[in-house]
């Protein structure tokens, strides 16, 4: 029966010449082949060979060219690498400008350069490479990054630097953009899942009309007024090369900073040619955020946003924040693993031990009230400030209920804190860090925004060290100081059973949570 069993299995998944030799040789010899554990060797089969990157330590190496440009690399085995530029360039600085301009930035990646004649010209060039591009916007960051062949790392710098240096924003190409964000915006708007939207809301009542509150999704008045002189003036005050960071992984240090000096040094861009297209202003932006606090209410009947067959259910939305810290911070790490053992989700999410099922927001929340249909914990951190906050949504009749039961869960951030809880916390927070480090394009964003911040980059052992010295202690010291801050609260949808601020706030102050219960003679 187990040589039949054999025989099965080298046909279906034929095994090495080696291999199929071991089995095939004596039969008694098959036998013992099937009865070896995994952690010991097969006999008559010769040791594998694995190709090794050279050199033991793996580090990042920095380099600063004579404009100001950081050159950050990070060696990896493969044929493929990832190469990009990070600049400090996102919606926080745009307080002298319409807001949307890193909006239309982002949307305007990759099209026509004073070398390439439209964004199909890119592609092509860069399909004949294995190649892949994209750009992505925050609040802070802009992140353009393309992945291709090792072997073609000239060509893709090249195509990097038109990009990024020469892009030639036209007329047609500013309508085409204005035709994708309207679509956006009325896409977003129509969705069901309103996280972005929700997230806008909550930075916007955080830090109210500075820095990080100033809208991400450009404003749909704004859409038909931003034109080439303010994306022009814009870039040249924002896009300078000591605000940039050219991040590479899966090449030579060596290589990429001669590519650098090639295409970064010594290049004019595109918005300097042509003065008269730059309006005066005060240069960049170099605000601090400021923390506010408030509240941004947002009515509207949510009672028909099902799309297709599948109903889905009336529900009312409620966020509320309060500042953590900065990703600078001492207690960064601790607001990291708060957040982890806060966890949540929506309440039909499939996981089990290991998902997120044993978080605070799973245990307490989602299974004691039936009612709930999520309840999810984000923590925010930027380079001077962060944004701590839960995400909560119900049937509007709950609503009331849905705002005690997430106050409870935040003021009791600060309480007691099991050795189980706080254990597998650290735990999953540390295997999502090293899972998602084994993404070259994760590499690639965690080099280029340290290095953006700090000149350097740290390793992923000093945070796996840092999360494994995190203590209750540590935890109760930063809820504590987070429970201290004004709330900033967002609300979407039929909001006629929201509590007031105000009844909000002085439930954060107590050591329950419980909000203070008015009479009425119509309650």
């Amino acid at each position: 029966m187990a040589a039949k069993h054999a025989y099965l299995l080298a046909t279906k998944f034929p095994p090495s010449r080696s291999l199929f030799r071991a089995f095939s040789s004596q039969s008694n010899k098959c036998q013992d082949i099937l009865t070896i554990p995994l952690s010991s060797p097969v006999p008559h089969v010769p040791d594998g060979k694995y190709a090794r990157v050279s050199g033991e330590k793996q580090e990042t190496k920095v380099s600063v060219l004579n404009n100001g440009l950081r050159v950050a690399s990070q060696d990896k085995f493969g044929q493929f690498c990832t190469v990009g530029v990070v600049i400090n360039s996102g919606s926080r600085y745009e307080v002298a400008y319409p807001s949307g301009i890193s909006h239309f930035t982002e949307k305007m990646a990759f099209m026509s350069t004073a070398k390439f004649k439209n964004r199909d010209d890119i592609l092509q060039e860069l399909e004949k490479h294995g190649g892949i591009s994209d750009c992505q916007g925050s609040r802070d960051t802009l992140i353009y990054a393309m992945s291709a062949k090792t072997a073609s790392l000239p060509s893709v710098i090249d195509i990097l630097s038109e990009v990024v240096l020469k892009p030639r924003l036209t007329q047609d190409e500013l309508e085409d953009v204005r035709c994708m964000i309207n679509f956006e915006l009325e896409a977003l708007n129509m969705k069901p899942e309103p996280e972005p939207l929700l997230m806008e809301y909550i930075h916007s009542a955080a830090f109210q009309n500075n820095t990080l509150g100033l809208p991400k999704i450009c404003p749909s008045e704004n859409v038909s007024i931003i034109n080439k002189e303010l994306l022009y003036t814009y870039l040249h005050n924002h896009h300078s090369p000591d605000r940039m960071v050219l991040a590479g992984v899966g090449m030579d240090h060596e290589a990429l900073v001669a590519l650098a000096e090639e295409y970064f040094l010594n290049v004019t861009p595109s918005w300097s040619e042509d003065m008269s297209l730059i309006k005066p202003t005060n240069g960049a932006d170099k605000s601090i955020a400021q923390y506010t606090g408030g509240l941004v209410k947002v009515e509207k009947d949510l009672s028909n946003v099902s799309l297709g067959p599948t109903p889905m259910p009336e529900l009312a939305h409620f966020v509320l924040g309060l500042e953590s810290c900065s990703h600078k911070d001492d207690d960064f790490i601790a607001f990291c693993v708060l957040n982890m053992l806060m966890g949540g989700g929506g309440s039909f999410s499939a996981g089990g031990p290991g998902k997120g099922m044993y978080t605070r927001l799973y245990l307490n929340v989602l299974n004691k009230h039936h009612w709930m249909f999520n309840a999810t914990a984000y923590n925010h951190a930027y380079d001077d400030t962060g944004l701590f906050c839960i995400h909560a949504s119900a049937h509007p009749s709950q609503l009331r209920h849905v705002v005690e039961v997430i106050l409870r869960e935040m003021v009791l951030t600060a309480g007691s804190v099991s050795e189980e809880e706080l254990n597998r916390a650290k735990t999953q927070l540390q295997s999502m860090l090293m899972m998602n480090l084994e993404a070259r394009p994760v590499v690639f964003e965690d080099v280029a925004r340290q290095v953006l911040a700090n000149d350097h980059r740290k390793p992923p052992q000093y945070f796996y060290d840092e999360i494994s010295k995190i203590t209750a202690q540590d935890i109760q010291r930063a809820a504590s100081r987070m429970l201290t801050s004004r709330p900033a609260i967002a609300a979407y949808g039929s909001l006629n059973k929201l509590p007031s601020y105000e009844d909000i706030q002085e439930a954060l102050l107590t050591k329950n949570g419980r909000m203070t219960q008015r009479f009425s003679l119509f309650r």
